[in-house]
């Protein structure tokens, strides 16, 4: 497989799953602190939403990848 295939593929892959979940969270540090035996520490939980235009963008893009690089032969 060619390089423009895979990113094809991962695109298409990933604007799926994009639109199937619509958003996807993660914990992000924010402060830390040690006073002696005591260790304290802040995390907060960030969710990031997903554009239906992004999801079929990324598919869209895809697709056409994946058929530019399989006409070129």
């Amino acid at each position: 497989m060619s390089a423009i295939k895979i990113a094809a593929v991962v695109l298409i892959v990933a604007g799926v799953l994009g639109l199937a979940y619509g958003s996807f969270s993660y914990t992000k540090e924010t402060h830390h602190a040690t006073l002696g035996p005591i260790d304290l520490s802040v995390k907060d939980r960030e969710t990031i939403n997903v554009p239906v235009w992004a999801g079929v963008g990324a598919i869209v893009v895809g697709g056409v990848l994946l058929l530019l690089g399989t006409s070129k032969r």
